[in-house]
C-alpha cells in the first residue's frame, strides 16, 4: 500500500528538512515522529541510543505506515544507520553534516562544524572531514544548547542572542574562518541568530537540500500516499503541538514504544 514519508528526529530538529521535501515532493504525504521523551540525544550515551533508536523508528515506521524513513538527526545518522537499515524493511535516508559542500565553498580552507557533542567526536565524523576536508583546518564547536533554543523558538520563545554568541564564540576565534556546518537540524532553525554572533560575514551550510535531493531518488518507483501531513510523538508537549502546526502537521499522536 502507499505510505507516507516518515521523518524522524528526537525533537523538532527535523523540521527544518520539511520545506526543502515539500518542495521536491510536493504533494507527497508525510509523517513527523519525534523521541521529546528522551530529548535531547546529543548527550546520551551511543549504546543506548542505538537501541532507542531501533526502537522508536521501528514503532514509527509500523504506526505510519511509511514507505521511506528520513532519519533527519545528525546523532542518529552518525551511529545507527546501518543498524536502521538492516532492521528495517523500508529505504533510510540519513543526515550527515555538510562537510563536502562547505569544503567546496570555502576560500580560506578553514571551515567550522558546529554540532552536538555526540557528532562532533564521532568516527563517523572524522571520516568525512578525512575524505572531503583533508586539505581544510576544521575547528569543531559542541553546540548542544542550541537543540533546546531551537526546541524553545517553534515553541514561540525567540532565543537571547547573547546565549548563542556564547556558544558559537569558539569559531570565531580565527579569524580565516569563513564557512560553518551546521551539524544539528536543530541548528537552521537558528540561522539567522548564529549569522548574527559572528563578527563578520560567514558561510552557513546545512544537509537540508541534499537531504531532500537523496529522497526524492530512492522514492522513484515507490507507492508513496498523498494527503493530510501527521505526526507522532513520544510524550504530550503542547509546545511541540505549537512547533509541529507551525509547519502545517497536525496534531501528534501518541507513539508507543516497546
Amino acid at each position: 500500500m502507499p505510505g507516507p514519508i516518515l521523518i524522524f528526529d528526537s525533537g523538532v530538529g527535523g523540521l527544518s528538512v520539511v520545506p526543502s521535501l515539500r518542495s521536491r515532493l510536493p504533494g507527497v504525504a508525510l509523517t513527523y515522529a519525534c523521541d521529546n521523551a528522551m530529548l535531547p540525544y546529543g548527550t546520551r550515551p551511543s549504546a543506548w541510543l542505538v537501541e532507542r533508536i531501533l526502537a522508536v523508528c521501528e514503532a514509527a515506521v509500523i504506526a505510519s505506515g511509511a514507505s521511506v524513513l528520513v532519519v533527519a538527526c545528525n546523532t542518529a545518522s552518525t551511529l545507527a544507520l546501518d543498524a536502521l537499515r538492516a532492521r528495517l524493511s523500508v529505504p533510510v535516508v540519513g543526515t550527515v553534516p555538510a562537510i563536502k559542500p562547505a569544503a567546496a565553498l570555502s576560500r580560506s580552507r578553514h571551515i567550522g562544524l558546529l554540532a552536538t557533542s555526540a557528532t562532533v567526536s564521532r568516527p563517523y565524523t572524522d571520516r568525512l572531514i578525512e575524505a572531503f576536508a583533508a586539505d581544510c583546518r576544521v575547528t569543531r564547536v559542541a553546540g548542544d544548547p542550541l537543540v533546546t533554543l531551537a526546541e524553545r523558538l517553534l515553541a514561540g520563545e525567540a532565543p537571547e542572542l547573547a546565549a548563542v554568541q556564547a556558544v558559537t564564540a569558539p569559531l570565531w576565534v580565527a579569524e580565516d574562518l569563513d564557512t560553518v556546518v551546521l551539524g544539528c537540524t536543530h541548528f537552521p532553525l537558528l540561522d539567522q541568530w548564529i549569522a548574527a554572533a559572528a563578527p563578520r560575514p560567514i558561510q552557513l551550510v546545512d544537509s537540508s537540500d541534499a537531504i531532500a535531493r537523496r529522497t526524492q531518488d530512492i522514492s522513484r518507483g515507490l507507492a508513496l500516499s498523498h494527503g493530510r501531513d501527521l505526526s507522532l510523538a513520544t510524550a504530550p508537549d503542547a509546545r511541540l503541538v505549537r512547533a509541529l502546526t507551525r509547519f502545517a502537521f497536525e496534531e501528534p499522536r501518541p507513539l508507543v514504544v516497546g
